[in-house]
């Protein structure tokens, strides 16, 4: 076996040293042709290509689908950085949109608040609402304006088409709105075309009840229904919303004001108004240094 295997390698090693030999002569014959710059030699090279390269396309195949394949691959990375970049443009844009939209609310509101046609002999100032009770058992709102502003206690607000409440406490830079839909709030109103008298009473729901009501008979819903003036706390004529009636067949108010939706409030300048002496305590206690200035005496 020893004997045999020693014969076969005798034969073997020269027969590979003479393949390698060829194929590198081979090889250097090639590039030896391929470089030399002559008509001959290149109408010869000419020759080669035309036989061998069409032959050739089915060895092209797979390098071409090689190359396609990292083409498309290099592109789906610049798609997915390019996806990357747009989706952290969308959230941009998104976050603008929604402050166009904000501000878009914000000028309706303002404009809803220019169109309404008050008495000229009213003047207004317009606060912006800044929080509200968030209780069941009141129903109120905080605006950003007051006795530096010249608020005063009673003075009637309104949103951009209806009454919304009454200023019911003031301190130095806030003023606290007691809503129509608040179980202390009631107002006296005339329902049109009849000419009823009535008085409009908050239960803490969205829809006032109609109480006082001289005649039933003459009130139909979707009768329009406005301050009366009575009392001189609100000034006639002021919008409040329309007569509805609820399943028990009990008369209420649908509210124009929307009450949902409060940002902008228009306080009027109510000078006709009893003056209240004693202010409310909502927004703060009465400050300290008043409750402990002397009366003055005529001693003089």
């Amino acid at each position: 076996m020893a004997k045999d295997r020693s014969q076969r390698d005798e034969y073997t090693t020269p027969l590979r040293r003479l393949l390698l030999g060829i194929v590198v002569l081979c090889l250097l014959g090639i590039f030896l042709i391929w470089r030399i710059d002559s008509p001959r030699v290149e109408r010869f090279r000419a020759q080669v290509v035309d036989r061998v390269v069409p032959s050739m396309e089915w060895a092209m195949v797979p390098v071409t689908a090689a190359v396609n394949l990292v083409r498309d691959f290099q592109s789906y990375q610049r798609l997915s950085a390019q996806n990357q970049e747009l989706r952290s443009e969308l959230r941009i844009m998104r976050a603008w949109k929604e402050a166009a939209l904000q501000l878009e609310l914000e000028n309706a509101r303002l404009l809803d608040l220019n169109n309404v046609r008050l008495d000229p002999r009213l003047t207004y100032i317009t606060g912006v609402v800044m929080a509200d009770s968030g209780s069941p058992f009141r129903q109120s709102v905080l605006l950003n304006v007051g006795e530096r502003d010249g608020i005063r206690d009673g003075w009637a607000t309104m949103d951009g088409i209806g009454v919304v409440g009454r200023i019911s406490g003031v301190g130095p830079d806030t003023a606290r709105v007691i809503l129509m839909t608040d179980a202390s709030s009631a107002i006296p109103a005339t329902i049109q075309p009849s000419g009823q008298t009535a008085l409009i009473t908050g239960d803490n729901t969205q829809s006032p009840s109609v109480e006082f009501l001289e005649n039933r008979e003459l009130v139909r819903p979707g009768d329009r229904v406005v301050t009366s003036g009575d009392g001189g706390v609100f000034p006639g004529g002021l919008l409040i919303g329309q007569i509805t009636e609820d399943p028990g067949g009990r008369l209420r108010v649908r509210l124009s004001a929307d009450f949902e939706r409060l940002e902008f409030l228009r306080v009027l300048r109510f000078h006709s108004a009893p003056v209240i002496t004693d202010p409310g305590d909502i927004v703060g206690p009465r400050r300290p240094e008043a409750a402990l200035t002397p009366p003055e005496t005529g001693d003089g």
